[in-house]
């Protein structure tokens, strides 16, 4: 059943060596940016291409501040602590999800409540949603109280899974109702737009992740996106290790962070945002072959991008059509065999 996909996907790619689940693709001024940053000294936090990264980024998404960070787990709880979220604390996120989400919600020592996924985006459903909020939660001093717990919720961070958004505006309106600080984590979904409007800019901050198996990298590196520029100052100040300016002394205010994006990863990553689009269209290209060769599988079936979406395709996915465990196995183990990551 499954081998015509592997025999068709190395024919496509002309090989059968290792196929990795996304590789990097360098084919702009990579090497002339890391040339100049060297050249530079400036290697590290600081510098030319940090400051142009964070503009570019700002500039692509539609976003007012963009704050780089070192990854995009580290932006993630970062803006959980802008959230003020804490050990009496519970944030709301999804299931199937990568472990970034959950690992940063028990950085600050609370706990995550998960809710279940929409069949048609694989992201935070927005009807489960509602059902939790209305029936286990009270609203009491403008805050939002586990009726089972007696505890917070403070926040809620939906992914739009594998480049795939979710219904976010719904989700928002709810947190807004519900006094939920929302966190949107775009980190798969970099490109990816919604209505129109480009995923990571919903919420009151949005994730973005530019680790090696994205569909851009800096090497490793996040971001987080803001319309609030008390919130981008603050954002930047707590990842820089709330380091009070002055020219020589080393004086903090707070517990700070050491989240910032080195240059180095910065100069990668400008070359990087400068194809994206070409890099988008060639994911959604792949989609189209894929969908083609495969639509009248009895089997299973491609994931196609959610209503009002235009995914980036990050991730092709297959959905089995067959619920069945021991199917999916085989499946992953055969693949694995032949050489896919």
């Amino acid at each position: 059943m499954f081998e015509n996909v592997i025999n068709f996907i190395q024919k496509t790619y002309k090989t059968k060596k290792f196929i990795p689940l996304h590789e990097p693709k360098f084919v702009g001024n990579e090497k002339k940016y890391l040339d100049q940053c060297i050249d530079t000294t400036y290697v590290s936090s600081v510098g030319k291409f940090v400051d142009q990264f964070e503009k570019k980024i700002a500039k692509f998404t539609g976003s007012k501040y963009a704050i780089a960070t070192c990854n995009g787990t580290s932006a993630l709880h970062i803006s959980l602590i802008l959230a003020n979220v804490d050990q009496n604390s519970e944030v709301i996120t999804q299931p199937l999800n990568f472990v970034a989400s959950s690992n940063a919600i028990n950085y600050c020592g609370a706990k995550p409540i998960f809710i279940d996924v929409d069949k048609d985006t694989m992201g935070l459903s927005p009807s489960a949603l509602k059902d939790f909020l209305y029936k286990k939660t009270t609203i009491k001093n403008n805050q939002c109280i586990n009726n089972k717990t007696g505890k917070v919720i403070k926040a809620c961070i939906p992914m739009h899974s594998y480049g795939h958004p979710c219904r976010i505006d719904e989700i928002k309106q709810l947190c807004e109702k519900y006094n939920l600080f929302l966190v949107e984590d775009a980190a798969e979904s970099v490109g990816s737009l919604y209505k129109g409007k480009q995923t990571g800019t919903f919420g009151k901050i949005g994730v973005l992740s530019f680790n090696g198996n994205k569909i851009i990298t800096t090497g490793g590196g996040g971001a987080i996106l803001t319309n609030n520029k008390k919130l981008a100052e603050r954002l930047k100040y707590l990842t820089t290790t709330a380091k009070i300016p002055h020219k020589w002394k080393y004086e903090y205010s707070e517990v700070g962070y050491n989240y910032r994006l080195p240059g180095i990863n910065a100069a990668l990553g400008c070359s990087q945002l400068s194809k994206l689009k070409s890099f988008i269209n060639l994911k959604r290209k792949l989609f189209f072959i894929y969908n083609k060769n495969f639509s009248k599988n009895k089997n299973f079936k491609i994931f196609k991008e959610p209503i009002n979406s235009k995914s980036n395709y990050w991730l092709q996915t297959l959905i089995l059509k067959k619920n069945s465990f021991k199917q999916r196995n085989k499946i992953i183990n055969y693949s694995n065999l032949k050489g896919f990551s």
